[in-house]
């Protein structure tokens, strides 16, 4: 082989590449010609290997170099604390943090620089230090040239100065790291303020605006503008906010954030997880723009902060709520064409366009009514005056309660079909954007013969050297999948091989389980964990469809849900790998008598708080779709996971255009009507196959009477709603023991009746009770109507408080 040809090439390369730099010489320093490379996973970390800084994914394709806790939290994700480059993320290929020998620090993005700190030094060393603090430091003196605690993104760590030149800027979303909306800040009178700063609107809201700063309890005079978190939990700032955290006294590693929910938080780090131990605001509605434009906003400790767009509007983003609701009818025309809806307790702060005191209610309707850029208007009794404020834009709506009442103008034709029960049903999905960086790489300008040389000698070097790479590379090759055995996405979920599933399932030896959606196989992992091995059917689905679904079910996390240990997306195969449960199926466990009363009842309430955290808790709303009880799973001491969640719809809850399903969805019997005449499918639909996976728990009978043969030949012959509604009907809201036994699943009819010749009648009462409720709940889940049936977190509400009273009642 000619090799002077390779030596050639690598001469030319290297000459046309002139500052290709090391790793960094230390763990913990970068000294000057050394760069950190996105390829290698190059990180810096600090001497008490509490913070590491390197590049860190973001989206798809898409890094930023940042800071973060270097041991991940007890859900497996890592919490960053400052980014360079938050709204300029670089590729996954080609990209590098550098010290040049000038003493600049530059961020590049496959060839092209967008970050910089125009540092000039001859001698100076990048350090992240046990503060979490990245430094620029000249060792002679110990100065600092550059340092990231002077440039915060949304975070503040123990001990870390805040003052009159730094500002908290919060992410656009949970997803999408990138500056958002909220800002904390010193304003020019001293005063640290939260402020809304969107394209369209600023509103100051914390302290609250109508408030004078020493009626908040704030001091304006000071001019130093200093504020510092100790590691103790105590924070104090020379305006006078001074708080301590709810664990103050011990010394913990502590961060105040600036969520993107436009809150200030701080959080305790213990035992491997963060908790609030201070928020600035308590009431989460009353933060301005968290709804967007013409939406309300609301609150409960359950479900957690809501947008609804309000009658008459209708979301203008399904997937981002700050972009707010727009009129599905643009006010236009003549006031004839226009009357008001009613909207107690309901607030819109700011834009009054007119106010008026001592104002009569048909003087403040009639102003409105004729105005043209009048959206609404508030009608208030207060301090023994009539107040009016006519709204031009309707920003920061929440029910506040009181005497506040909002008029909102709309044309006839809305507000003749406006009904109070069913108002504001629109809602707004909670923002999800992930960036995504698709951008060609950039090369450097060369000339036309240095670039001739270069692909001369390299296509004769690449030929010269094939064959001896390919020896190479088959000799020494590992599986595949050794060398990158995880996906760099941000739920951490792993990318697992076809041949590490086929291994893993010794080769699809042991079925566990079949359905529409796949077959299911028992597998063990390398670290000896059993896990179910599902073979998704084919269904079209693109790699990257199948990837953006995996990215958000793998941050579904609750402990009545299946635990996503990871997937296989390899050319035609769709693999997913999740928990094993000992004891199967629900279907399975129906038909033996392992399932006693108290085993059903704490089988059906587990199920309802998973559905309930798909449905309202987590970050993405998701329909199941297939709620049946062969997707409930059980383990070893058959407490219930739900299966199968998040692969039929991710779902914008209340987005009229993404409930259309192009084919129906679910398993004969357990379906709600909604499919049936093709209605708009919300969640109601899962509430009511929960229903009647619950009435088969209670008689052991399928809602296709296909295993009723123990029951008389009427009760084949009647669909399973209609013979239990009879059944509670004939007990006129009290069932008899000899109604409750011909309810009962035959497989526990032998089991009551024994406690009943032991004389367990007091037990028999407390099991009366819980089936009653327990039937009440489900024949409310199947209602025909879905405005009829409750909601899941409803449901448990019913469960829970039956058997609080239950529990009380027997001690």
């Amino acid at each position: 082989m000619h090799f002077p040809f390779l030596f050639l090439s690598s001469l030319i390369i290297i000459s046309y590449f002139p500052h290709v730099a090391t790793a960094p010489s230390s763990p913990n320093v970068l000294t000057q010609g050394s760069s950190l490379f996105v390829e290698n996973d190059d990180l810096l970390v600090s001497s008490n290997g509490v913070f590491a800084a390197g590049f860190h994914p973001v989206g798809e394709n898409a890094y930023c170099f940042a800071i973060w806790f270097s041991k991940p939290m007890s859900d497996g994700n890592l919490t960053l604390v400052w980014m360079a480059n938050r709204d300029k993320p670089v590729n996954g290929k080609r990209s590098k943090f550098s010290l040049w020998k000038t003493g600049n620090l530059v961020l590049t993005d496959a060839g092209r620089h967008v970050w910089r700190t125009e540092t000039i030094s001859t001698n100076s060393q990048l350090k992240l230090l046990d503060s979490g603090n990245l430094v620029l430091i000249q060792p002679d003196d110990q100065s600092y040239l550059w340092q990231s605690f002077s440039f915060p993104t949304d975070t503040i760590l123990s001990n870390q100065r805040f003052t009159r030149d730094l500002v908290l800027v919060s992410s656009r979303s949970s997803t999408n790291l990138s500056s958002g909306f909220y800002k904390l800040y010193f304003d020019d009178d001293n005063v640290i303020r939260l402020v809304y700063d969107s394209y369209e609107i600023t509103s100051v809201y914390w302290p609250k605006p109508w408030l004078r700063p020493w009626d908040a309890m704030r001091s304006t005079f000071n001019n130093s503008r200093f504020a510092l978190l100790d590691s103790k939990g105590q924070f104090k700032s020379t305006d006078n906010l001074t708080f301590i955290t709810t664990d103050y006294g011990q010394i913990h590693h502590r961060r105040m954030t600036l969520d993107v929910d436009g809150n200030v938080r701080v959080y305790t780090l213990n035992k491997g997880s963060w908790t609030v131990s201070w928020q600035a605001i308590s009431k989460m509605c009353s933060i301005h723009g968290i709804c967007g434009p013409n939406s309300l906003c609301t609150y409960s400790f359950e479900s957690g902060r809501r947008c609804t767009c309000m009658h008459g509007y209708k979301a203008k983003n399904h997937t981002d709520l700050s972009f707010g609701c727009e009129p599905i009818i643009k006010l236009t025309g003549h006031r004839e064409n226009y009357e008001f809806i009613r909207l107690p307790h309901v607030e819109f702060y700011g834009y009054d366009s007119i106010y008026l005191e001592n104002s009569t209610f048909k003087e403040c309707h009639d102003i409105c009514l004729n105005g043209s850029n009048c959206k609404a208007f508030q009608f208030t009794f207060r301090k023994n005056n009539f107040e009016c404020y006519i709204k031009s834009l309707l920003f920061n709506g929440y029910y506040l309660g009181g005497p506040f009442v909002t008029y909102l103008k709309l044309s006839k034709e809305h507000v003749l079909s406006f009904d109070q029960k069913v108002a504001n049903k629109t809602s707004l999905n909670c923002s999800s954007s992930t960036i995504i960086l698709k951008r060609t790489y950039v090369t450097k300008q060369a000339n036309g013969s240095l670039k001739f040389m270069l692909k001369f000698s390299i296509i004769f070097g690449v030929i010269e050297s094939m064959f001896l790479f390919v020896f190479f590379f088959y000799i020494n090759r590992k599986a595949p999948g050794a060398t990158t055995q995880y996906l760099a996405l941000t739920t951490g979920s792993r990318r697992f091989t076809y041949n590490e599933i086929k291994k893993a399932s010794n080769n699809f030896r042991e079925e566990i389980g079949r359905g529409g959606g796949g077959i299911v196989y028992k597998g063990i992992l390398p670290d000896t964990r059993k896990v179910a091995i599902k073979q998704l059917h084919e269904a079209g689905q693109g790699e990257a469809e199948f990837l953006a679904e995996m990215s958000i079910i793998g941050k579904i996390n609750h402990m009545h849900l299946t635990e996503t240990y990871g997937f296989c997306a390899e050319g035609k195969h769709r693999i997913l790998v999740y928990e094993y449960m000992e004891n199967g199926s629900l279907a399975w466990n129906l038909h033996t008598n392992q399932l006693n009363w108290q085993k059903r009842i704490a089988i059906a309430t587990g199920v309802a708080k998973g559905l309930a955290y798909l449905h309202e808790d987590c970050l993405e709303w998701v329909l199941h779709c297939d709620v049946k009880p062969q997707n409930i799973l059980l383990d070893a001491d058959y407490n219930p996971k739900v299966a199968d969640f998040g692969l039929s719809k991710l779902f914008n809850r209340g987005a009229t255009q993404d409930s259309i399903f192009s084919t129906i969805r679910g398993t004969r019997g357990y379906m709600a009507p909604e499919w049936v005449f093709d209605l708009q499918i919300t969640s109601k639909v899962d509430v009511y196959s929960y229903g009647m996976v619950v009435l088969e728990m209670i008689t052991g009978r399928s809602p296709t009477c296909d295993q009723a043969s123990n029951h008389s030949q009427r009760a084949e012959q009647k669909p399973l709603v209609s013979w239990v509604r009879e059944k509670v009907q004939e007990a006129n809201g009290s069932l008899t023991e000899s109604q409750m036994v011909e309810l009962l699943d035959p497989t526990m009819r032998a089991e009551y009746e024994k406690d009943q010749m032991e004389n367990l009648l007091k037990v028999a009462e407390y099991e009366k009770d819980q089936m009653e409720n327990l039937l009440k709940v489900a024949l409310q889940c199947v209602q025909e109507d879905k405005d009829a049936r409750p909601t899941m977190s409803q449901v448990v509400k019913m469960l829970l408080h039956q058997q609080i009273r239950d529990s009380g009642e027997t001690s």
